[in-house]
């Protein structure tokens, strides 16, 4: 299934998974408004739909992810409160329930970094770069930055990142934490990003999703919190239907046929 709404967003799915295509390469896929509210409305439908187990965003372009925000687009907003209030496409990307797979092919710069950083796997081509820029124009990122890339590669190399704006190349990103893996091509991150979405896909969707909820709370709540969130959230999974059929399946050595139940 394929589906195009109006404007530079795509979305496929198949085998339960859903790629979202940031598709303006001209522009190496910069945001604009519309491109966010597109996002926005494909992660509330990958929200909604059991057919939909595991979710890829990626960009159609063999030089970038996505360059952060359309600069000509930002002072069509007539108040510093009207772009406060905008529809946030990283907002949009956290609120989604199902795991999320960003297959970073090229730049990923600002708005692009902080979509990245909201998924919960990165996955980055060979020539993937990434940076927070925004200092260099005369602000800073609003989507989430400082707070995921001191979680994800420590307060000095973010520190690093966010006051010099300068980018960082695959290698570093993948020494820092940043990525969990580099594929060689650019043309083959997006398939690597599949196959481990795919894979996902396969495990008891309940499951797959409280333990995205679980790995959150781990990083934002006290350990001891942390572990009683999880034992209830163990306790959950452990009452449906899936994780009576995984000890079936066990049980018969079959492969488990999970239904989101």
């Amino acid at each position: 299934m394929n589906e195009r709404v109006e404007g530079f967003v795509s979305m496929t799915v198949d085998d339960f998974v859903a790629t979202i295509t940031l598709d303006r390469p001209s522009k190496l896929n910069a945001m604009t408004p519309s491109m966010a509210a597109e996002i926005v409305e494909h992660m509330k439908r990958c929200n909604e739909d059991d057919a939909i187990r595991a979710v890829v965003l990626t960009g159609a372009s063999t030089k970038s992810f996505c360059a952060g925000s359309d600069i000509g687009t930002l002072d069509d907003y007539r108040t510093p409160w009207e772009f406060r209030n905008r529809p946030d496409y990283c907002d949009a990307v956290r609120a989604l329930l199902k795991p999320s797979i960003a297959a970073i092919n090229g730049y990923a710069f600002g708005g692009g970094l902080e979509t990245s950083l909201s998924c919960d796997i990165r996955i980055a081509s060979a020539n993937a770069r990434f940076a927070a820029p925004e200092i260099k124009l005369g602000w800073i990122g609003g989507g989430g930055m400082a707070a995921f890339l001191a979680h994800s590669i420590g307060p000095s190399n973010a520190a690093l990142m966010l006051m010099t704006g300068d980018p960082i190349d695959a290698d570093k990103a993948l020494a820092w934490g940043l990525v969990s893996e580099i594929v060689e091509s650019a043309e083959q991150v997006t398939a690597r990003a599949q196959e481990i979405a795919r894979t996902i896909a396969q495990r008891a969707p309940i499951a797959a999703e409280t333990a995205k909820s679980n790995l959150r709370a781990a990083f934002n709540m006290p350990q001891e919190d942390a572990i009683r969130y999880e034992r209830d959230l163990q306790t959950i999974c452990f009452a449906t239907d899936d994780a009576r059929e995984g000890r079936e399946a066990f049980r018969e050595k079959r492969q488990p046929r999970f239904r989101r139940r």
